[in-house]
């Protein structure tokens, strides 16, 4: 498969756009949501608008400027018995019935591709995990990617999606959940230090369906990732996970817009990061991290329950942590509705206690942000993703990858 097949478009005719826009219902005193391929139907945004406001606008400006393609990512996968990948031309009907981009990000990362990856995974297919892995060489290359994975009815199916290296690069993924169906999506952002990444991560969750999200930010200059969750039968179950570290100088950002339309879903977020700046180098040394909850219940959405959480660690004074939880609710027919987001300071007790058994200072402060992170890890179900996600935040720390992860550490 070669890389330049990490990219979708679908063609704007006169005799499809008319289906290819549309506008969610409004909600109170909000203006409706576009949904569309076409980047015209979004305007460039100034930094006033609302989902932009904690957006640093010029890390993504050679994106929103939205060039055509210059590079093509190193694509390589590992399937099991019965997945299929194939390559859909920028015209497929097939694309016609995905989930649509939610902003001019998103949209240019269709428009601009030429050609989609699909990802096939039938009810009788293996049950490894597909992994799919995209690399880039430089900072100065731009690259746009549409992936689709389509999880048919009944089948179950774990797809892990890494990028590594490092270039300026927009992403759609288009995720469909077949009815029935269990998919546990893996979506890694273990980026060199330079690199600039948006994606939107659409997916669609069938009847009686579950979808499990895990989002993991531990790389990059500065990374956007928007997931947004629909639902198109009653009884589906969504949770979304995720995790995020950032460094001096880093923007790391995740967005998530859940939309029960449907009676009797479910949906579950839960979100953790950590952040250390350098207090010395002013304004280019603090980290950076925004998370954005939006839960939507509509009014035919009966039986609906959901809860959101999102926890950051501050490692240092030289951060800023925006969180913003959103719920709005149009019936008061529901099971049950919540969310919550705390941010605060390495406890210094816990520092003490660990300290006082003769634990030195580095090491007592890697076993807390262990502990902080360890309710979200282990909750991914995957060992060795979870030792590299472990690994991945010692790096983080400062330390080398131990490859110990016992309980001790890892506990609470």
């Amino acid at each position: 498969m070669s890389a330049s097949a990490v990219a979708a478009s679908a063609a704007i005719t006169p005799e499809n756009r008319e289906r290819e826009v549309s506008l969610t219902a409004p909600a109170k005193d909000h203006a409706p949501r576009v949904f569309s391929r076409d980047p015209a139907d979004f305007p460039v945004p100034t930094g006033r608008e609302e989902e932009w406001r904690f957006t640093p606008l010029r890390r993504f400006a050679r994106l929103l400027e939205g060039a055509p393609a210059t590079e093509r990512l190193e694509w390589t996968s590992e399937t099991p018995i019965g997945v299929v990948i194939d390559v859909l031309a920028a015209d497929d009907p097939a694309l016609l019935g995905l989930p649509l981009p939610v902003d001019r990000l998103s949209a240019l990362a269709v428009a601009n591709a030429d050609g989609a990856v699909r990802v096939t995974i039938p009810e009788d297919a293996g049950t490894e995990p597909v992994v799919l892995r995209l690399h880039g060489d430089s900072a100065d290359a731009l690259a746009w990617g549409h992936l689709v994975i389509d999880v048919r009815p009944f089948a179950q199916a774990t797809v892990v999606l890494e990028h590594t290296g490092s270039a300026h690069y927009g992403e759609h993924l288009s995720v469909v959940v077949g009815d029935g169906a269990t998919l546990r999506l893996v979506h890694l952002q273990t980026w060199d230090a330079d690199a600039i990444h948006a994606a939107h991560v659409s997916v669609r969750v069938g009847r009686d369906a579950t979808f499990r999200s895990f989002q993991a930010s531990l790389g990059g200059s500065a990374v956007r990732v928007l997931e947004t969750v629909d639902y198109s039968g009653p009884g589906g179950d969504a949770e979304l996970l995720g995790i995020f570290f950032s460094k001096a100088g880093q923007h790391l950002e995740h967005r998530m817009l859940v939309d029960h339309a449907v009676p009797h879903c479910r949906s579950n977020v839960l979100y953790k990061g950590a952040l250390t700046g350098d207090p010395e180098a002013g304004e280019d040394g603090i980290a950076r991290s925004v998370w954005i909850g939006d839960v939507l219940i509509r009014a035919a959405a009966v039986g609906t329950e959901t809860y959101e959480l999102n926890r950051n660690l501050l490692l240092s004074s030289a951060t800023r942590a925006d969180s913003v939880p959103n719920l709005e609710i149009e019936t008061g027919e529901i099971v049950g509705a919540g969310h919550a987001s705390a941010t605060g300071r390495f406890d210094d007790e816990q520092l003490f206690y660990l300290q006082a058994r003769g634990i030195p200072a580095d090491i007592a402060t890697r076993l807390v942000v262990r502990g902080f992170f360890a309710e979200v890890i282990t909750r991914l179900g995957l060992p060795e993703w979870e030792r590299l996600l472990q690994d991945r935040i010692d790096t983080e720390l400062g330390f080398e990858a131990s490859g110990d992860h016992d309980d001790t550490e890892a506990g609470e």
